[in-house]
């Protein structure tokens, strides 16, 4: 990196916003020195890789390459990812898409109501011939899980998710097993309105990174698909284009992205703003904003840069923070929902290098 290069703030309507490149000694000990020569060294093998990851699921998924985007991005960040729409609209083909995408191993888990937790994360058998219990791991044990209408198994098999995806191992009987690193949870669900669905707790939601809803494609895209998937699936031409080894060094990448302080400030100023907005019960959580600074900081490695601006927050925040909130009757009985909520509060929290203070919030304002 240029060391004249030097961190610019350029003004806005609504603050300052930062627009260049931190200078090498602003970013902290984890940022400069030899973290910053890693940085630099696998950004260019990054932006190739993630290239082919996404050429590789535009191929499958016609018209919905933000989605493919947002997907990659929360792989990148070590997140969770909960796709949610009506059926048939591609959302299981995304996920087993991006798992073909990379070479590692790939479980796939059908939620039904019959489904056990211990068919989710592995049972202790008894061995006659050694007289020991052995552990038989479950399918939870893979780098990328694939939890197809997970919101049509019971609630106490949805929980048996919950370790997992927070602290990436499995208890069972007294003893601890770490799962694989990377570790993706990608699940799909049908609308709570669909029959036969438990709506997933608030704990659960809050485990996933962020969460896609992949409408109905355009007119062009549905096209495309009547004449390329009319006869064999494009899935089964996919072949992996990048490695466990490679995604691993991308993630370390994403780590390094730096984060100035006033991004930081800017973050923490949208939680606490959901937090005191009169449409919402529940806000952001502490665990939802850090999800929200590393969504960011991979985002800004998918767009080439190794430093983070407000932009790539606002532009991963409906994903990671509306599934989070709990509307007011007051939002629904004015035809609010969380994601034209949380649109008022990126609007109203200014961008600036100082202390955030957000005025009182008008009656009935949504």
């Amino acid at each position: 990196m240029d060391s004249q290069q030097h961190t610019a703030w350029s003004e806005t309507p609504h603050g300052s916003v930062l627009s260049g490149p931190p200078h090498p000694d602003a970013a902290g000990p984890h940022a400069g020195g030899q973290g910053a020569a890693v940085q630099e060294a696998l950004m260019p093998d990054f932006h190739e890789t993630c290239e082919r990851i996404l050429e590789a699921i535009n191929t499958v998924i016609d018209g919905k390459a933000e989605a493919a985007r947002l997907a990659l991005t929360v792989l990148l960040a070590q997140g969770h990812l909960l796709l949610e729409d009506v059926p048939g609209v591609g959302k299981t083909m995304l996920a087993k898409t991006l798992a073909r995408t990379i070479d590692c191993s790939v479980h796939r888990i059908q939620f039904t109501p019959d489904l056990l937790p211990s068919d989710v994360t592995g049972v202790s058998i008894y061995n006659q011939d050694k007289h020991t219990f052995e552990f038989r791991a479950g399918p939870v044990f893979a780098n990328i899980v694939i939890g197809d209408e997970i919101n049509r198994a019971s609630a106490k098999t949805q929980s048996a998710l919950l370790e997992c995806m927070e602290e990436r191992q499995v208890t069972v009987d007294g003893r601890s097993y770490v799962l694989a690193d990377p570790f993706m949870v990608v699940a799909t669900q049908n609308p709570v309105e669909m029959e036969g669905t438990y709506p997933l707790p608030e704990a659960q939601r809050d485990r996933f990174m962020a969460r896609i809803s992949m409408g109905y494609p355009d007119a062009r895209a549905e096209m495309d698909m009547l004449g390329t998937h009319q006869s064999v699936s494009p899935l089964s031409r996919i072949r992996p284009v990048a490695g466990v080894d490679e995604v691993r060094a991308m993630i370390a990448a994403v780590h390094g992205v730096y984060v100035a302080p006033a991004v930081k400030e800017y973050i923490v100023a949208l939680g606490r703003a959901t937090r005191e907005h009169p449409f919402l019960r529940l806000g952001a959580s502490p665990r939802a904003l850090l999800q929200l600074l590393r969504a960011a900081k991979a985002a800004a490695a998918l767009d080439g840069r190794n430093f983070v601006l407000p932009d790539d927050v606002a532009s991963v925040a409906d994903a990671v923070l509306a599934h989070r909130l709990m509307l007011d009757r007051k939002a629904v009985t004015a035809g609010e929902n969380a994601s034209s909520v949380l649109a008022s509060v990126l609007a109203r929290v200014p961008v600036h290098g100082g202390t955030h203070r957000l005025s009182s919030w008008p009656a009935g304002d949504g």
